[in-house]
């Protein structure tokens, strides 16, 4: 994982997503500023701007930092503040993440995650041999090794796959069927590391 940075809010948000959210989380009665009533099936208005989401953040998993493409289905609204733990950030485009179904999927409901929004450069530090991610072990980054810890736990960053996954982009680089700008734009989180590592 590494930073994100916020983008704006499509300029018909309100009209399709926010305020249609607002008026029906009125409707059934369901405070804002607390948590969903148990059971409750959201009306899945943010799914209206599912591909201005994809278009805003170049179509790379804010979590996975993998560019998948949008007919693929592999895209999804990632509601950082779970809805059930705070009704109000259902319809809030700042409680976005552009995420991948298997990352999403991880997350689920659990707010144990560092954001992607917020996180400090040089977080996460990535094994090129073995394509592992840690915690940055320096002691800069102390006070945050555990929770970074639980975030590569929570979303499986390291599984086998996900792991191969990062060497072979790296081997392509390495082995000139890409560039180095191709991997930027297609594997970030590589590039980053790699830029990092002073490999490229």
């Amino acid at each position: 994982m590494i930073p994100v940075l916020p983008q704006p809010a499509p300029s018909d948000f309100d009209t399709k997503v926010r305020l249609p959210g607002l008026k029906w989380l009125k409707g059934k009665s369901i405070p804002l500023n607390a948590p969903a009533p148990k059971g409750i099936v959201f009306k899945a208005y943010w799914s209206k701007t599912q591909k201005e989401l994809w278009d805003a953040y170049k179509g790379t998993c804010a979590y996975l930092c993998i560019y998948f493409e949008w007919p693929l289905g592999a895209s999804s609204t990632d509601h950082f503040v779970a809805k059930s733990q705070d009704a109000g950030q259902t319809y809030e485009w700042g409680n976005y993440r552009l995420s991948c179904l298997g990352m999403n999927r991880n997350k689920g409901k659990f707010d144990d995650i560092l954001d992607p929004f917020t996180i400090q450069p040089n977080t996460f530090v990535l094994n090129f041999a073995s394509g592992k991610v840690s915690p940055n072990p320096d002691p800069a980054f102390q006070s945050m090794y555990q929770q970074a810890q639980k975030t590569i736990d929570r979303l499986i960053l390291n599984d086998p796959e996900t792991q191969k996954m990062r060497v072979k982009h790296f081997d392509y680089y390495l082995t000139k069927q890409v560039t180095a700008e191709f991997l930027r734009n297609h594997s970030p989180f590589v590039w980053y590391e790699a830029q990092r590592q002073n490999l490229l």
